[in-house]
């Protein structure tokens, strides 16, 4: 096969992945829809572009692993459905080899942040044979933090639970304000850096308009 002929089959393997993606992720909430997954692809293009060649990495398995990265997420999954083979099965489908397939599951199954707090040691074990996941997971928690990420995160509290805006603002210190901590590239870091500090900032400022309900907001 020629390089423009292989060029070819990726291209149309990544247009018909975006094209399922865009379909299977209709019915999400805004937290987890298309504008979600279009971010944290350009996110991990921007990346992967700017990180050393070493260790080396394939564009097409991080392009693919950010398309997919929430396909079977066990929020929102479908009756009938397989999260652990979910992906390996449309890429097979759709004319990718077993190799890529296999790859491309194995990296969107790593990529959760519930997953590396139960077991760090196995995604650090993943990462090192697959760095594409170092890629595709900063670019995903770069989407969960910043301003993005504060609407976000009462998006998701308003579509999918009951909890109140003070439970919302509970979320971002018990997982959003450690996700820079967690980044595992130095572009990723960098951007969590900024980020980080507009959550901050809000978080600031929400104390100050908060402070009126508890009677302690200061007097003229």
């Amino acid at each position: 096969m020629s390089p423009s002929a292989g060029q070819a089959v990726e291209g149309n393997l990544v247009q018909s992945v975006t094209e399922y993606v865009r379909s299977y992720m209709a019915n999400y909430d805004g937290s987890h829809d298309f504008n979600h997954i279009q971010r944290v692809v350009g996110l991990a293009r921007y990346i992967h572009a700017h990180l050393p060649e070493a260790p080396r990495r394939d564009q097409q398995v991080v392009v693919l692993s950010a398309l997919l990265h929430d396909v079977g997420d066990r929020k929102y999954l479908k009756p009938g459905e397989d999260a652990s083979t979910l992906v390996y099965k449309l890429l097979l489908s759709l004319g990718a080899s077993e190799q890529l397939a296999k790859t491309v599951q194995t990296v969107c199954l790593g990529v959760s942040y519930s997953s590396e707090v139960k077991d760090p040691a196995r995604v650090q074990g993943l990462i090192e044979s697959h760095p594409e996941l170092a890629v595709v997971q900063d670019a995903d928690r770069l989407d969960a933090i910043g301003s993005i990420g504060i609407g976000r995160v009462f998006t998701f509290g308003g579509a999918r639970t009951t909890r109140s805006m003070e439970d919302s603002i509970q979320h971002f210190h018990d997982k959003l304000l450690k996700l820079e901590s967690m980044m595992k590239t130095d572009v990723g870091r960098d951007l969590a850096k900024q980020r980080t500090i507009r959550m901050q900032e809000f978080l600031k400022w929400w104390d100050e308009e908060a402070a009126f309900s508890t009677n302690s907001a200061p007097l003229p």
